[in-house]
Formats: C-alpha cells, structure tokens, sequence
C-alpha cells in the first residue's frame, strides 16, 4: 500500500498542493477500509492521531478534486472510495439499509452487464461514459 503513495505524492506535486501526514494517513484509511467509508467514519478512526474532522473534509475533496478518491452520494451522507488505485473504473455498489454499510459488488457476470449497458449508452446516445453511479440499497441476510 505504501508504494501506491507515491503515485500520490507525484500528483499533488503535479498540482502544486503540499503533501502532509494527514493526507497520507486518510488516503492509508481508504486504502485500507473492506468497504466505503464516511467523512465520519474516516475521523472516527483517525482521531487519536489528532486529525480533525474538518481536515477529513479538506483533504477529501482535495482527492475529489484531483479524481483521486470518489465521491457517491446519497441522500443523508456522502461515501468514499479509492479510484486511482481501485482497478475498478465501472461498477455497482450494494448499500445495507439496516447497518449503512457500503461496499462493491464484485461479480464478473454483473459488471461486463453493467460495461454493456454503459457502451450500449454510448453507442445509442453518442456519449463518452466517464463514471457513473449505480448503487442497489436493501438489506444483508446474513446466514
């Protein structure tokens, strides 16, 4: 995971902005994290190392900016993800509507479905499917 800071690093110094600790330790959060986290989330974890909630927020929509972390959207909070290290350019995320908890739904079969629907788009509409935004929310049945 370290090796994927340097990247990091080469892009905010590409872009002029200053690389700090806080920065490192919220994008080792991301990197670290099974599923999608919070702004609340990220803090919680990170503040016995004296980041602030406000720093979180700041750093965060750094990334955004630069197309380093993700932003998705939801109706009462917004998630974060990896997206420069993710891998994953198109795909679906599962959120529990019970616990809150978001993560990606890793299936082969539905993700080539989920690219063809995006190049049907393209092809139909004329367009360029840069991103998206595709989130199921239910229930997990844990058994």
């Amino acid at each position: 995971m370290k090796e994927n800071l340097i990247w990091y690093k080469e892009i905010l110094a590409d872009h002029g902005i200053k690389n700090t600790r806080q920065k490192e330790l919220i994008l080792l959060e991301l990197m670290q994290s099974s599923c999608h986290l919070t702004a609340e989330e990220i803090y919680q974890h990170l503040k016995t190392k004296r980041i602030g909630l406000a720093t979180v927020y700041r750093c965060l929509k750094v990334f955004v900016n630069l197309e380093i972390v993700k932003e998705i959207p939801m109706v009462e909070v917004n998630y974060y993800e990896l997206k420069i290290f993710s891998k994953k350019p198109l795909h679906i995320h599962f959120k529990c509507s019970n616990c809150n908890v978001m993560f990606d739904i890793d299936d082969i079969d539905i993700n080539l479905d989920y690219i063809k629907l995006n190049e049907k788009v393209e092809k139909k509409r004329e367009f360029e499917v840069k991103d998206a935004n595709i989130t199921l929310m239910g229930l997990i049945f844990c058994s």
